[in-house]
Order: C-alpha cells, then structure tokens, then sequence
C-alpha cells in the first residue's frame, strides 16, 4: 500500500496495490472479483491499517460518467459489502465530513485525489479514457470552485500509478476526442509503424489540474504504469484484473 500522510492537514491519501501474498493479490473491486470473500477481507485489513473502520468508507458504482457525489456521514458504509447500497452512476466522490473515507477503483485509468489545505475538502475522481474525455475532473473542479467557493491556490492533487502513454494505444476516434479538448495536443503521438496513437491520460488529467487553477507546485504525479508494474493491476494486460482503490480521508 502507498499512503501519503500531511500532519498539517491530519490527512491521508493512498493508493492500494497489486500483492500476491494477499487474497486474489490484495484485489478490492466486488465488481471484477472470483471471490466477494477475499475482496471483503482486503477490505477489511486496508481498514484496520487505516485505522478507520470499513463502516466508514464510501464507495461508488463507477461508469466512466462525468458525475459527481457529495457524501455526508449519512453515506458511511454505501458500497463497502455490497455493490447494491453504492452510490450508483458516479465516478467522482466530494465531501467535507472528516473521519469519511472516500475511494475509486482502478486498473490503467487515472485515480485522483484532491484536497484543500484551508476548507476541509476532500474528493477521489476515477478518469478513464472515457471520464477524461467527458472532462469530469474540470466539471467537479468548476462545481467545487464555483458552487463551493474553494481557492484553487489552496487545492492539492495526487494522480495515482495509470497506463503509461507506452502502454495507451487507441484508434483514431479517440484520439479524436482527446484532440477536441483542445489542450490535449501535445500528450498525443501516432506510430506509424502500428498506426496506433498513443496518450498519455495522465498528464491530460494533470493538465486539466493546472487550468483549472491548481498550482503545479501542488500536484504529484506518481508516473507507475499498472501495466509494466509489477504491484499494477492492468485491464489492458489482463481484462480480468482486480482493481486498485485510490482513497483519501481526514481525522
């Protein structure tokens, strides 16, 4: 597990990874699972090493969306032992409660985390190709920024191990919409010799960060490719794979 603790803000950010002498390697997704049983066990011990109960996270029914959640304490416990009770149809979780842990799934799309060192703020996007796209990250940041009156200056951002721009290759519809975007240009290449293009998603989410207002000063890119890593769960490489969880709460 890589966790990131900021004692002035009494925060923790992290991301779970791939590890075969844990069930089903540490896998934590119910949703591509062999065994629910191992996946609640993960679960279950990634609490007791936060030291929050599980009864306390707050988990999403994630679709590649571009729509975001805010959780209260009234949500604990939503998608934590079964996919039914998760909040449906939403790939960004925002919430100010502390003791709330918030996390998203992933295997090659971007996890990222967000925090305010001044409001209490704390969100976890999911931003596959598809959420990338869709621009959910600008969309939550607008809404953060607009509607609850957060400084960008005092907002962080962690992006979390994803494909690599190596391992990325798509067809030309998308890149297409990459190129839409506007500002994705420069994160997009094509090989010839495949006739592929390769992005790197990555560096499109922390570029939508950075217009959005985040100083690049407070933005870490952790640069892990899930599919050459070997604590990386890849759908590219195996489309059975489990999933990470990026999570992120406040005490």
């Amino acid at each position: 597990m890589l966790t990131r603790f900021h004692p002035t803000t009494q925060l923790t950010v992290g991301l779970t990874l791939r590890d075969e002498t844990r069930p089903e390697s540490n896998n934590i997704a119910l949703h591509s699972c062999v065994s629910p049983d191992a996946v609640l066990e993960n679960r279950h011990q990634l609490a007791t090493e936060l030291g929050v109960p599980l009864s306390q996270f707050v988990l999403a029914n994630q679709t590649h969306s571009a729509n975001f959640y805010e959780v209260t304490k009234e949500d604990w416990g939503r998608g934590t032992t079964s996919l039914e009770t998760a909040i449906p149809d939403t790939d960004a979780l925002f919430s100010y409660e502390p003791e709330t842990v918030l996390g998203v799934f992933t295997a090659d799309c971007v996890p990222l985390l967000l925090w305010s060192d001044q409001s209490g703020l704390i969100a976890a996007v999911h931003s596959g190709w598809q959420g990338t796209v869709k621009e959910i990250v600008p969309k939550l940041l607008t809404h953060l920024i607009e509607e609850k009156r957060e400084d960008p200056n005092h907002l962080y951002a962690y992006i979390g191990h994803c494909l690599s721009q190596d391992r990325f290759e798509v067809d030309a519809d998308v890149a297409q919409k990459y190129e839409a975007l506007g500002y994705a240009d420069g994160l997009i290449t094509y090989r010839k010799e495949t006739g592929k293009y390769h992005i790197d998603n990555g560096a499109t989410v922390k570029e939508q960060c950075l217009r959005a207002g985040i100083l690049e000063a407070h933005i870490e890119h952790s640069n892990v490719c899930t599919f050459t890593s070997e604590q990386g769960f890849s759908y590219r490489q195996h489309k059975q794979a489990g999933r990470h969880l990026g999570f992120i709460f406040r005490t």
